[in-house]
C-alpha cells in the first residue's frame, strides 16, 4: 500500500485530468513543462496509491479507465475553480495587461468609444484592444469576445451587466427642413412629414411618445418616408442633408444639436420604445473577471456617468 496522502497526491490527480484533456503523455508534458518522464511517474504513483489501473496505454493513444475517468470527472471543477481564484488573486497584485476584445454598435464605437480610446490606451499601457464595430448582436463566448457594449433595456440572465449610463431617444431635424415643411406641434402631425426610420424588417414604421410633463399619455403615430438605416449615424447624415425628421439616440444626436446643426422636435414629448434606454458592458457570467476588463469597465462608467448632456 503506498503511503502517499491524498494532499501529496493533489499535483498527481491534477496531472491526470491534463493527460485526459490532452490525450497523449507528450501532450501533457508540454502542457503542464515538466517531462514525458514526470508525467509517467506520477501516473505510475497514483495508481499505486489507488490500487486501480487509471489509464490504458495503447500504441497510439491514451485513454482512461472507468475507474480514471470517475477520478477526473469527480475533481475537473475543484481544480478549475482553484485556477479561477489563483488567477483572481494574482491578477489583484497585477497591471491590467493582455488583450482585450470588445464588440460595439458602429454608431456608438464610432462616435463615443473610439474618441476615449486614447485616454484609456494610455493609462494601461500594457493593455491592447481589438474593437470590433458591428450592428449585429454577437455570442460573446463563441466569438471570444470579452466585452460588448449595448444599447439596450435588459441584460440576458446568463450575463453579467455594468450599466454605463442611461440613454435618450430624440427627435431632430434641420431647421431649413422645419422652415420648408413646418414644425410638427403633436405627434399625430408626424403623419404629414418624411420621417428617416431605423430599418426593422418585418415591421410597419410607427414612433411612440410619452408626455413629458403630466399625465405621461402615450400615443403611436405611423409613420413613413423616403430613407430608412439600420444605423443611427447613416440617419444623422440624412437628417443633417435635409431629408426629414430623423429619431436618434442621445449619442448620435448630441454633438450636432450642441452646435445648433439639429433643432429637437417635439421637446414636450419623449419617444418611447425605439432604442433601449441604457447602456450596458456585458459578459458571460464566470467567478473571475480579468483586471483589464473591469479598468476599462471602471473607466467607462467615469467618463460615462454623467449621460451624454440634454438633447
Amino acid at each position: 500500500m503506498d503511503s502517499k496522502t491524498v494532499e501529496d497526491l493533489w499535483s498527481h490527480i491534477r496531472t491526470l485530468g491534463v493527460l485526459a484533456e490532452s490525450g497523449s503523455y507528450t501532450a501533457a508534458a508540454q502542457c503542464m513543462d515538466v517531462s514525458k518522464s514526470a508525467i509517467s511517474l506520477r501516473i505510475a504513483e497514483l495508481e499505486r496509491a489507488t490500487g486501480v489501473a487509471l489509464v490504458r496505454r495503447t500504441t497510439r493513444s491514451v485513454r482512461l479507465t472507468e475507474a480514471g475517468q470517475q477520478l477526473v470527472d469527480s475533481t475537473r471543477l475543484p481544480f478549475e475553480e482553484i485556477s479561477q481564484h489563483f488567477a483572481s488573486v494574482r491578477d489583484k497584485a497585477l497591471q491590467p495587461s493582455g488583450l482585450l476584445r470588445v464588440t460595439a454598435p458602429v454608431a456608438l464605437g464610432r462616435q463615443q468609444i473610439v474618441p476615449r480610446m486614447s485616454a484609456f490606451l494610455q493609462a494601461h499601457p500594457a493593455v491592447r484592444v481589438e474593437l470590433e464595430l458591428s450592428d449585429r448582436l454577437s455570442s460573446l463566448s463563441q466569438e471570444g469576445f470579452d466585452l460588448a457594449i449595448r444599447h439596450t433595456n435588459a441584460a440576458p440572465e446568463t450575463h453579467v451587466a455594468w450599466t454605463l449610463c442611461h440613454t435618450w431617444s430624440v427627435l431632430v431635424a434641420t431647421k431649413a427642413y422645419l422652415k420648408r415643411h413646418g414644425t410638427p406641434d403633436t405627434p399625430q402631425a408626424l403623419a404629414d412629414h418624411a420621417c428617416l426610420t431605423y430599418l426593422r424588417r418585418g415591421e410597419q414604421p410607427s414612433w411612440s411618445f410619452e408626455r413629458v410633463k403630466g399625465d405621461k399619455q402615450r400615443v403611436s403615430v405611423g409613420i413613413s418616408g423616403s430613407f430608412s438605416a439600420n444605423n443611427s449615424e447613416a440617419l444623422r447624415e440624412a437628417a443633417l442633408g435635409g431629408l426629414g425628421i430623423a429619431l436618434l439616440p442621445d449619442f448620435s444626436a448630441q454633438a450636432d444639436v450642441a452646435a445648433g446643426r439639429l433643432t429637437v422636435v417635439l421637446p414636450d414629448w419623449r419617444p418611447v420604445g425605439a432604442f433601449g434606454e441604457k447602456l450596458l458592458a456585458l459578459r458571460p457570467y464566470s467567478p473571475y473577471v480579468p483586471r483589464a476588463v473591469r479598468a476599462y469597465v471602471d473607466y467607462l462608467r467615469a467618463e460615462l456617468k454623467s449621460g451624454f448632456g440634454a438633447v
